[in-house]
Order: C-alpha cells, then structure tokens, then sequence
C-alpha cells in the first residue's frame, strides 16, 4: 500500500441518538371509553460501535469522515407498542486500534480480535410510558418519562500495529531490505534517510508452514521521545510487537553505544517496552572482512545476536530460527 495510504492516527465527532419518549396514552375505545394507561416506552437511541476486521490495516476509510451520528430512538405508542430503537453506526477498524477521549486523552478501549463489537459512545435510554406507573392509587397516570439524551464528543483513533517481531533500528540500517527479502513484502527502499515513511508488515514463512508477522518500523533517532524525527509518531507501533529485534549496521561506529541509543528511546518513551524479549541483528556484514567480524563478535551487547546480510542473504535462517525460538518462549 503507497505510503499515501496508510492513515493511523484520526479524529471523528460522534454522536449517539437520543431515547424516545415514553407515551401518556389511555386506552379508549367505543366499548371502553375510560380504559387505563397503554402508553408504549421510547426505542434506545443508537450507539456508536466499533468493530474488529482483520482485512483492514489502516484508518484510510475514516480520514475524511468526521462526524458520525447515530439515529434516535422513536417514541412510545399507544396499545403499549414500544418505539423503534435508533440505527447503530458501527465503524470497522483494523486490529490493534486503541480509542481515547480526544479532550482529556482517557483510553476507552481497544479492538484486538476480528468481529470484535465494543460501544464507543451508548444511545440514550427510552423513556418509560405511563403503563409502568400506574398503581393502586393512582390509577390514571397521564405522564411518562422522557427519553435520556444520547452523548457526544471527539474521540481520538489510534491504530497500533499487531505484529509478532518488530523491527528497531536507525535509518538506514537495512529493516526495509530485510523485510523485503525474508517476506513478500515490497517496501520503498533506498540509500538515504527515512526511505520508510510508513510501517509495512510481511509474513515470514519458517520451516513446516509455519510462519510470524514482521513490522517494519519507521527509523528511530536520538531524540524520538521527545518527538525529534518521525520515530514519535511511529514507537506506539512497537508496543504491540511480542519481540523487538534491534538492528545496527556493521560499519556503525560502535554497536553498543547505538544498541544504548535505540533502548534509551525506548524507555523513555515507555518502560514496559524493555520488558519484550530482544535479539540484536548486526547488518550488512557484506561490507567486513573475517577478520572485522571476528573482532565484533567480541564487542557484541548481552543478548541473543546474529550477523546478517541481506544483500548476500547470510546468516537468515539462523536469523529466522532464532526469533522463531524466542517467539515460542513467549507462548
């Protein structure tokens, strides 16, 4: 999908539909001219909804909707026919998409599973007709109980992407060549900063068909945190990753300190995030002699690592092998 395409971020107005009125009407008929109270109660006003669809990964559809009202609630009859409830709007949402309070930025909820229905913003209740209070002393109640008013607000929706291995690493560390050999996925790649403006996911197959999602996240830099670069807009996609898989090019200056770097962001953006398991990829290793290698691999962070080269696909089984392992320690 063109990078055009991919919207995570909007901010609809919705409202939900009022109750009806609950009815005050009496029976009357040439037989019965004095009957008691038959009003009918009001239909619940429409909710707004959100639903799971596992086919959309992206809030495109919504980027120029703004404002979504759901139907009232018809008021209450007479022979006690109670009112038609208002039409619901149920709006589709790819998985992982997290709803907030655009005022107060409360989170509400969060659709993680196909068909999933949750209700955003509820319709207000129907009022109740003058049935319901009739009683030994008051046996001709010419009241009824309005309808409750439906809600309203900007709510903000967020979509964080679900993936098992995410892809941490600075521009140009080869996250998008990587994906794009390992997987089906066609990333935009070249060799300069920020090639990749939007996340891209690819399904990695593994042995005896078998296979983990990939995401790769736009590049990170020092600073992210604090909404330096693109990496602020894109880290809310690494908290739903299962496995954080660092990657720092061989010809980086030194790899501990840009391994420091990458989880500093991190942390700073969120704690929790330290709490995934992590494997380091050193990139690129086309561009070092045996002897360079041998020397790096003494430099290495304390962690699972592996070196690659997508260019000359090396070392990506073993790449391969080693998230499926640590994916599967997880379970």
């Amino acid at each position: 999908m063109s990078e055009s395409n991919f919207v995570d971020y909007v901010k609809v107005f919705c409202a939900s539909g009022k109750g009806g009125a609950g009815s005050a009407h009496f029976l009357r008929t040439r037989n019965n001219p004095r009957g008691g109270p038959d009003g009918g109660d009001g239909g619940r006003g429409g909710d707004i909804m959100l639903k799971g669809n596992k086919q959309l990964w992206t809030l495109l559809h919504l980027k120029f909707t703004r404002h979504l009202k759901a139907g009232h609630g018809v008021p209450g009859m007479r022979s006690l026919k109670t009112g038609a409830n208002g039409k619901n709007v149920i709006i589709e949402v790819p998985l992982g998409t997290v709803a907030r309070n655009a005022e107060t930025g409360e989170f509400l909820c969060e659709v993680t599973e196909d068909e999933e229905t949750l209700v955003l913003v509820p319709g207000g209740k129907g009022g109740l007709g003058n049935d319901h209070f009739k009683s030994s002393t008051n046996r001709s109640p010419k009241y009824a109980q309005p309808g409750e008013p439906g809600q309203e607000g900007w709510f903000i929706l967020e979509l964080k992407l679900l993936a098992d291995v995410g892809l941490v690493g600075f521009p140009n560390a080869g996250k998008s060549t990587l994906l794009s050999v390992i997987s089906a996925a066609k990333p935009q790649i070249a060799d300069y900063p920020f090639t990749t403006l939007v996340p891209n996911l690819g399904i990695v197959s593994y042995h005896e068909n078998r296979s983990f999602v990939m995401a790769d996240i736009p590049g990170i830099i020092e600073g992210a945190h604090e909404g330096k670069g693109i990496g602020l807009r894109f880290l809310r996609h690494i908290e739903r990753n299962s496995l954080l898989l660092f990657m720092i090019p061989v010809d980086c200056d030194d790899i501990r300190e840009e391994y420091r770097i990458l989880l500093n962001e991190l942390r700073r953006y969120n704690p929790e995030l330290l709490d995934k398991p992590r494997v380091l990829a050193v990139t690129k290793t086309d561009l070092a002699d045996e002897e360079i290698t041998r020397e790096l691999k003494k430099e290495l962070p304390d962690l699972p690592c592996v070196l690659i080269s997508s260019h000359k696909k090396t070392g990506l089984e073993k790449l391969k092998g080693m998230l499926w392992e640590e994916l599967n320690k997880t379970v």
